[in-house]
């Protein structure tokens, strides 16, 4: 269930970023185009991106994590390459710009999503409380 969720914070992210930075567009089928984006991004940002952030470290490290937004946009780029390429889907990414911008909307966006959703417990249930019990086990 929790996967459901994820997906659909970063569809929801996706969706705003399409709306606000102009060089982020759909050509063609819009609701395919947006939930395969998704599911890509979303393999994209557990594959990859660790591995981006591994090599560019220093660079991280460097400007006090501000690096970061570049991984975003690279991220974000290469999941837009991947759909129109792979899947011959029409979500275009125009350039770097568009991406890095593009990044941030979709990480923001996704992060005020994620402060409303109610927090899981270790057994993965939605909206339940922890108490001294729970924690302890007992």
């Amino acid at each position: 269930m929790r996967i459901v969720v994820r997906w659909l914070v970063t569809l929801a992210a996706l969706i705003v970023a399409l709306w606000v930075v102009p060089g982020i567009r759909i050509d063609g089928n819009a609701y395919l185009a947006v939930a395969i984006m998704a599911v890509v991004l979303a393999f994209v940002n557990a594959f990859i991106r660790p591995m981006l952030r591994f090599l560019s470290c220093g660079a991280i490290v460097l400007t006090l994590g501000l690096f970061l937004l570049v991984v975003n946009a690279l991220t974000l780029w290469l999941a837009s390459w991947i759909v129109q390429n792979w899947f011959h889907l029409g979500f275009v990414v125009d350039g770097f710009w568009s991406a890095f911008w593009g990044g941030i909307i979709i990480s923001v966006v996704a992060f005020l999503i994620n402060l409303l959703l109610p927090e899981e417990d270790e057994r993965g249930k939605r909206g339940a409380a922890r108490n001294s019990t729970d924690v302890m086990g007992r």
